[in-house]
């Protein structure tokens, strides 16, 4: 559901971010407010961001022309947290969007994040782990695993093996429920979310899952109740230890 009232800057390292996905990044966005600030930065000199000076009129995108001043360093990337740290001070915004692939804009992330700021990052597989979790939450734009509101035949669904071979996954999970429980065991699953968004940049749909609870039931580590519409979490070697202490 959109909350009109909040505002969302958009900022996008034209340089290091696909064009291909602007549509599922401006969707994404307005879910979570009104995207007042639309901007893109790079050469608009050249020839390698034609993919990008295709979409600005039809999606609203102001370019911000940045010279590439010295060879083989990036004026774009200061360009661009310079703008983003006049936004921050000048006007109100309750969500900043990143577009890029670049460990660059960690501190930019870290410090939005440290001032209040949702930041919501949008790049590819290949963005450093430390950009990923500065962010509030990221999400993954490669044409193989392309993002989606509605996920997709575009997206691969990672098998209840892969989950379970993922250790930081599992164990974010796992931790996550054991915080949220209840003295019975059962987390409710929106405190769990909670959670997991307090600690780490995180989104179902990078797996292939819609919903939170879906990812959870895949992997089959995790008991799932629905109580009154709503769904509580168990991890089953509780249920287990629970289950031999009843039958001793």
């Amino acid at each position: 559901m959109s909350t009109p009232d909040r505002f969302v800057a958009l900022f996008i390292d034209a340089d290091n971010a696909p064009a291909t996905h602007v549509d599922v990044i401006l969707n994404e966005l307005a879910a979570l407010g009104t995207v007042g600030i639309r901007r893109a930065y790079g050469n608009w000199k050249g020839e390698r961001l034609n993919s990008w000076e295709r979409l600005l009129h039809e999606y609203a995108i102001q370019p911000i022309q940045q010279f590439d001043l010295t060879k083989g360093k990036n004026a774009t990337d200061i360009a661009l947290v310079i703008d983003a740290m006049d936004t921050l001070y000048g006007r109100k915004v309750d969500v900043f969007a990143l577009v890029s692939s670049d460990s660059d804009f960690t501190p930019l992330a870290t410090r939005l994040q440290a001032d209040g700021k949702t930041v919501v990052g949008f790049g590819e597989r290949k963005s450093p782990l430390a950009f990923v979790n500065a962010c509030s939450k990221f999400l993954y734009l490669d044409t193989e695993e392309a993002v989606s509101t509605e996920v997709d035949s575009t997206v691969t669904k990672k098998s209840a093996k892969a989950l379970k071979g993922d250790a930081r996954l599992v164990s974010l999970l796992r931790n996550a429920v054991q915080a949220a429980e209840g003295d019975d065991g059962w987390a409710h699953l929106g405190r769990v979310g909670q959670h997991i968004a307090n600690q780490a940049s995180f989104d179902a749909r990078n797996y292939g899952y819609k919903k939170l609870i879906d990812l959870f039931r895949a992997t089959d580590l995790f008991d799932i109740e629905l109580r009154e519409k709503t769904s509580y979490l168990r991890d089953k070697r509780r249920g287990k230890a629970a289950g031999s202490e009843s039958a001793q």
